[in-house]
């Protein structure tokens, strides 16, 4: 066994940090034996605790979830939410719309007069296609200013 003031040498070593694991499986064999000095006493539950919490085995597995799972979770909940929000929704805005074009179908009674919308319409669709290669002509130009400029 080892002698009381080697003991006493290793616990202010223990206490201050810089012990190592030889030093220290030795003041845990000396705790742990019958033989204690009177005066270091204190010490035994101290090492005692650390070999019974070394042999104690867990019962159950620990199950850990991640935050990323969790996270995860949510936003596929949140996503599902808005979907079925979005489609209750459109399906209550969708049904005025349709009941009201479907009234109005076949409302002309000339051909004339039917002929006279039909054109309305289609120069109004006209139009906004005219402003649409208006802006493909822009986009042609800055294609051909950026092709003089990257040379490829």
């Amino acid at each position: 066994m080892e002698s009381v003031k080697n003991i006493e040498l290793l616990l202010e070593k223990y206490f201050e940090g810089e012990t190592s694991i030889a030093e220290e499986k030795v003041l845990k064999q000396y705790f742990t034996s019958e033989t204690v000095a009177p005066h270091l006493e204190q010490y035994r539950s101290l090492f005692g605790y650390f070999k019974a919490e070394q042999e104690e085995k867990l019962e159950q597995p620990i199950v850990l979830t991640s935050q990323k799972t969790t996270l995860y979770r949510w936003l596929v909940a949140a996503s599902i939410a808005l979907l079925l929000g979005g489609g209750f929704w459109f399906t209550q805005q969708e049904a005025p719309q349709n009941a009201v074009a479907q009234s109005e179908l076949g409302t002309y009674d000339s051909p004339e007069e039917a002929f006279e919308e039909t054109q309305k319409a289609l120069a109004m669709v006209s139009g906004h296609l005219n402003t649409g290669i208006e802006s493909i002509g822009y986009l042609n130009e800055y294609e051909n200013s950026k092709n003089q400029v990257f040379k490829q």
